[in-house]
């Protein structure tokens, strides 16, 4: 099943809506019976596990009204986690070895995953404009990256057991601000978690969609030119290695968020490097999975928010 949250109309409340025939959306806020969550979120769903998942069937087996999905407003899966957005670090050996010239404390691929986090407020929907954040950065950088979404909780997960705890999988573009990233020493937090800086969607396919997660073809292109071109099958630490990792000793929950790292071809790296202007359109793609597009604004959330307060 696809899942997806979305507005009937632009700037209306969020519903839960499940996917039908690639084209059709089925709200489930308005399918009546009594769904063992809430309709309104995603994270609700996901918590209710096995019990959504059986609700879901019967709807999708059974529903009759539907709204064309090109009539409604995608926003992200899950549009505010509850914790920050979970990140790998280093985690295709070409991107490893393209970050070399920045990175002198670290010449040898370690020996763990690299984890670093993005707040909630970076997550913008698949379609959203990205604030440009001029007179913050001048660096605004992609990576194409696959989304892990957690179902069943838990911690000090066994690495065998990791794919029994996913709810399912998105895409995302780890949008970065390069020299902010660099100004706050070894830690990147600051530089990754600039509003608006985590495009996520169009939707959240579950596990049974996606049964080689370790085989799907990760693309990002700027203004309709590939600049990542690679597979997951060339991740240095596989899922299960990552999920079991991150768990020790921290309790994972249902909807947290794992962002799994990006090969490589991001734009700092290159001769001579190239950076995000306003107007280029950032498309992030992971075929079979879902395609995000997204035009990069002139200006920053705060100062949008306070224009359409304005204009309000």
């Amino acid at each position: 099943m696809r899942l997806v949250t979305f507005a009937p109309r632009p700037h209306g409340p969020q519903h839960v809506g499940l996917l039908r025939d690639g084209s059709q959306v089925i709200d489930l806020k308005l399918v009546g019976g009594n769904p063992p969550f809430d309709p309104a979120d995603m994270v609700s769903l996901i918590t209710a596990g096995d019990a959504a998942l059986k609700w879901l069937r019967d709807v999708a087996a059974t529903a009759k009204e539907t709204t064309p999905l090109d009539k409604v407003t995608l926003l992200a899966p899950i549009p505010r986690p509850r914790k920050n957005v979970f990140c790998v670090g280093w985690n295709y050996l070409e991107h490893f070895a393209e970050g070399a010239k920045a990175r002198t404390h670290v010449q040898e691929m370690p020996a763990h995953p690299a984890f670093f986090t993005k707040a909630p407020t970076t997550v913008s929907g698949p379609y959203d404009e990205i604030p440009l954040h001029a007179g913050v950065t001048g660096k605004l950088d992609w990576e194409v990256e696959l989304g892990v979404i957690v179902g069943t909780g838990g911690s000090n997960i066994r690495e065998a057991d990791a794919m029994r705890h996913i709810f399912g999988y998105t895409v995302i573009n780890d949008v970065s601000a390069r020299e902010v990233q660099r100004q706050h020493g070894q830690q990147w937090f600051k530089g990754k978690s600039l509003d608006g800086l985590c495009p996520m969607g169009p939707w959240l396919a579950t596990a049974d969609e996606v049964p080689h997660p370790d085989e799907l073809h990760v693309i990002c292109r700027v203004n309709g030119v590939a600049k990542q071109d690679s597979n997951t099958r060339q991740m240095y630490f596989k899922i299960p290695r990552l999920i079991a990792e991150l768990s020790a000793g921290l309790t994972l929950e249902p909807g947290d968020i794992i962002s799994t790292g990006t090969p490589a071809g991001v734009g700092h790296a290159r001769t001579p490097p190239e950076f995000l202007h306003a107007g280029d359109v950032l498309e992030t793609e992971i075929v079979s999975l879902g395609l995000l597009r997204n035009k990069i604004g002139s200006q920053s959330f705060a100062a949008k928010d306070a224009g359409d307060a304005k204009e309000n």
